[in-house]
């Protein structure tokens, strides 16, 4: 029962955070990308500042679908056998070294970077060059994140489906 209950949490709060990254990958960052250098900057910041102020419904699933799924793993270990248990390691897997890596790594990180760019007292080489450094990258790790995230939840849903 335990297992079964972690396994829903998995999988809605995974799907959910994915949903996030795709948003961004289809809709945010392709419709920011229209726009000049220091609007742009102004913009991901802002979005950005929501974020890093806790906001507490992302923290939530943030966090919570890292907990849901290490526990998913701890509990299905034992109740998973071969395909299922395969399935099961692969979606915690994508999960952690997919997303969660390369958002502590990467993509925080080029957040950071963004978010110290005083806009106002930069000038537009500057703002120009701070973009150049973040876009590209920041949106290919996001990429990579989203389809480890769809990865990872379809396999959740997966095992959920088989319960």
């Amino acid at each position: 029962m335990a297992y079964d209950i972690a396994l829903v949490a998995a999988a809605l709060t995974c799907s959910l955070v994915t949903g996030l990254l795709l948003g961004f990958a289809v809709v945010a960052m392709p419709g920011i990308g229209t726009l000049d250098d220091r609007t742009f900057v102004r913009t991901f910041q802002a979005m950005d500042r929501v974020i890093q102020d806790r906001q507490p419904v992302f923290v939530l699933l943030w966090v919570g679908s890292v907990i849901a799924v290490l526990v998913v793993l701890a509990l299905g270990w034992s109740q998973e056998t071969g395909g299922e248990r395969l399935l099961l390691v692969g979606a915690t897997a994508l999960w952690i070294g997919g997303l969660q890596v390369p958002t502590a790594a990467i993509n925080i990180p080029l957040n950071n970077t963004l978010q110290a760019v005083d806009v106002a007292a930069e000038d537009d080489d500057s703002v120009s060059r701070a973009r150049s450094a973040f876009e590209r990258r920041w949106n290919t790790w996001n990429r990579v994140r989203t389809v480890a995230g769809v990865l990872a939840s379809t396999g959740l849903v997966v095992l959920l489906a088989a319960r």
